[in-house]
């Protein structure tokens, strides 16, 4: 069964997406430029078949010849690689060996939203999938400068992804749009179970907001100050010295110092029991 798509969402290439004005081209004419009359061009390469064009990408990736990378994902991603497809659409996102470009990475990770089939998809892929899932959501959560904001699109995403797939970051985006009532109605009850199934996957934000929310006893939540400082060990282990992770540290360091004595060693038995439950 393909993924339902809203009524209001066309997610393929070459038509406006979301009513904006955001036109996707299809792949092969990305990054292309007009020849002048008269220029010669360079012979495109050839491959066996996408999925030798998709090993090919991945080598000359890891290799760090990009030029060479990018075309071969290309040829993949025409011939249907969900793999090259998100891989592109990564590059593109984070400006990997390619300029930085969220349309064109919106694009890519929107093909392979747009062709899941649940009943046909290869399983080893299930996690480059899940992961556009969450990509796209994002996308239609904050918007591109020609694209419209979409909560609810985003909404729908993240669920699909976090009960499908069962992905972490999806079950992350999902409870913090449950707290902030974003696309969906407000529900802290909610929130806190995405927030769990994340935390239980070691996802540092979510170890840090549930930690928190649990030391806290926020939103409508029993004061669990020994779980909650548990969690916020876990996250600000997995924080280290990143500045983009200061809101992590700063939790922390809040907590351990209104934590009491009981709070710090109940806390170091239930790390013990979470730490060896890993190591199962």
């Amino acid at each position: 069964m393909a993924f339902p798509t809203h009524h209001s969402i066309r997610l393929y290439c070459g038509v406006a997406i979301f009513g904006a004005s955001v036109m996707l081209t299809p792949a092969r004419a990305l990054d292309s430029e007009p020849t002048p009359p008269g220029t010669a061009t360079a012979a495109l390469p050839v491959f066996k078949d996408p999925t030798a064009a998709l090993r090919e990408g991945l080598a000359g990736y890891r290799a760090g010849n990009f030029d060479a990378s990018v075309k071969a994902l290309r040829y993949a991603a025409e011939g249907g690689q969900s793999v090259a497809q998100w891989k592109l659409g990564q590059m593109y996102a984070a400006g990997d060996g390619v300029p930085h470009d969220d349309i064109k990475a919106f694009q890519y990770f929107s093909q392979i939203v747009a062709s899941y089939d649940e009943d046909a998809s290869d399983p080893r892929e299930i996690p480059f999938i899940s992961s556009a899932f969450v990509s796209v959501g994002n996308y239609n959560l904050h918007g591109l400068q020609s694209l419209k904001r979409n909560p609810r699109r985003a909404f729908q995403l993240f669920h699909y992804a976090a009960t499908n797939f069962s992905d972490a970051n999806a079950q992350y985006n999902l409870a913090r749009m449950y707290l902030d009532g974003e696309g969906v109605p407000a529900d802290p009850r909610q929130a806190t179970r995405w927030l769990s199934n994340a935390a239980e996957k070691n996802h540092m934000e979510a170890q840090a907001l549930l930690g928190n929310m649990l030391f806290q006893g926020l939103n409508g939540l029993p004061r669990q100050r020994h779980r909650g400082l548990m969690y916020l060990t876990l996250a600000r282990e997995a924080a280290g010295d990143r500045p983009e992770n200061r809101w992590i540290v700063d939790l922390y360091d809040t907590a351990i110092r209104t934590a009491d004595d009981f709070d710090k060693q109940a806390a170091h038995i239930e790390l013990s029991r979470q730490l060896n439950k890993r190591s199962r």
